[in-house]
């Protein structure tokens, strides 16, 4: 009887593992993106990135991960609990040219990302001289 009882109790162990590895599975996101985008201050390139919660423990603190590359950055996003959404995604906000990732969404929680505010003046002010000196550039030819 002893021996049944070993055996369920690591049964039930080995299930409940599985369980809580595929429910940090379903928190990742794989996104390809087309575009250049900035985070936490810094420009990465176009490719596949996988964002993952970088301790395993659901904390805040996630790694985006370049899988063409392998280099990857932390963010620490806001987090806030919602409901569960069929369509994980990333979202952005557009400063002249410039993309700045701003809230990733996964199965369970939105992950809120504040954009700073000098890089987005900064963005805005090169896409106002970049239309003024097209603007003023083609009246002299």
């Amino acid at each position: 009887m002893k021996r049944y009882a070993r055996i369920l109790a690591t049964l039930t162990f080995l299930i409940g593992c599985g369980v809580a590895a595929n429910a940090e599975m379903q928190n990742d996101v794989i996104v390809n993106l087309p575009f250049d985008f900035v985070v936490n201050g810094t420009t990465l390139p176009a490719g596949t990135y996988t964002v993952s919660h970088s301790t395993g423990d659901g904390s805040g603190l996630l790694k985006l991960t370049n899988r063409d590359k392998g280099t990857g950055v932390f963010v620490l996003p806001k987090v806030s609990e919602s409901a569960s959404f069929d369509n994980p995604h990333v979202r952005f906000r557009r400063v002249g040219e410039e993309r700045f990732l701003s809230e990733i969404r996964t199965a369970s929680v939105t992950y809120n990302i504040s954009v700073s505010h000098s890089r987005a003046m900064e963005a805005a002010a090169k896409s106002h001289e970049s239309v003024s000196a097209a603007a003023g550039g083609s009246g002299n030819e």
